[in-house]
């Protein structure tokens, strides 16, 4: 398939587009280049399925995934103002004092 000078004129007018003469042959050219591309695009065979690419070793050893509780960098004793029997104790809340 090649593309000629009127389906370029013909597509610039749709696309309401202003092309000079100057430029029409080198649009032409590009134009048939991308479409030689495309028919070369189409002889690549498709449906023969490819291996995907994974980046480094074949396979890779992975850990077992077990949920786990991360431990503090310090007792939450330490963390807290006040601490008690394994409570936070904080300010009561204004709002709090009507309950």
């Amino acid at each position: 398939m090649t593309i000629g000078r009127d389906q370029v004129l013909h597509v610039a007018k749709l696309a309401e587009l202003a092309v000079r003469e100057g430029e029409l042959d080198r649009l032409v050219e590009q134009l048939n280049r991308i479409v030689d591309y495309v028919a070369q695009l189409d002889e690549v065979p498709g449906d023969a399925a490819a291996d995907p690419f994974l980046p480094g070793p074949p396979a890779v050893a992975l850990r077992q995934d077990l949920p786990d509780s991360v431990p503090l960098a310090r007792p939450p004793a330490a963390l807290a103002p006040e601490f008690a029997e394994g409570f936070f104790l904080v300010p009561r809340h204004g709002a709090m004092e009507d309950l």
